[in-house]
């Protein structure tokens, strides 16, 4: 049993390390070929976890294998579009002023069920207000609006705004972040100053928020039973 036990944890933390190094990104946004690869390395990662016969090495070899294929693949796509197109495909426009091409749907085999629950995905309910709308590499459609439907921004209003980065997260469940601190240019102490403020310890903040003009907004800790 602790065979079993210390071999899930050594892949467990073999998996992590991979897809780290396949880079950032959320499952539906995987491409093909990334889709695979996790795919495989989900399956070969139960062999030795379910047969202790298995030796470990022939768990890790074909994972460190496919994850380096994907990386090197990946770089030789970054200097090539042809490859890139051949390995994971090109945007298809489903939608192109204002009308939906349905050869592109059949293509795609993406239905009228399909397109309605990607549009409701982007806050579309109305089909009329689509300008274009894009399927992605991933699967993940984009929409354009028409100009019609388009919220009006401050800039159309003529309102003088000036632009600056929105409220950094500071603490975090009592958990002071320095990189945060420093991009809006304060310190630990001025956290602290904040906290004694409010009759708390930076513990006992749940959630800080700052911006670079020292606005903040203080959540504190609730008592659980």
């Amino acid at each position: 049993m602790l065979i079993v036990f210390f071999r899930a944890v050594i892949l467990y933390a073999l998996i992590i390390f991979a897809v780290r190094l396949m880079g950032k990104r959320q499952i539906g946004e995987l491409q093909p070929s990334e889709l695979v690869v996790t795919i495989l390395m989900s399956n070969i990662a139960t062999l030795p976890i379910e047969d202790v016969s298995i030796p470990m090495i022939m768990g890790v070899v074909p994972i460190f294998t496919f994850v380096c294929l994907d990386v090197f693949m990946s770089q030789l796509a970054m200097k090539s579009r042809r490859l890139r197109k051949l390995f994971s495909g090109e945007p298809k426009i489903i939608i192109s002023e204002g009308k939906i091409d349905q050869k592109v749907m059949h293509d795609l085999r993406y239905t009228v069920d399909d397109l309605m629950e990607s549009l409701r995905g982007c806050d579309v309910f109305d089909i009329s207000q689509v300008q274009l709308a894009v399927v992605e590499t991933t699967g993940k459609i984009t929409v354009c609006r028409k100009s019609t439907q388009d919220t009006p921004s401050r800039s159309d209003m003529k309102l003088k705004t000036q632009d600056a980065d929105p409220p950094a997260l500071i603490v975090a469940d009592g958990d002071i972040s320095e990189a945060a601190l420093r991009l809006i240019g304060r310190d630990r102490r001025w956290v602290e100053k904040i906290a004694a403020a409010a009759g708390a310890e930076p513990e006992d903040i749940f959630i800080l928020t700052a911006d670079k003009q020292g606005v903040y907004t203080l959540i504190r800790k609730e008592g659980f039973k």
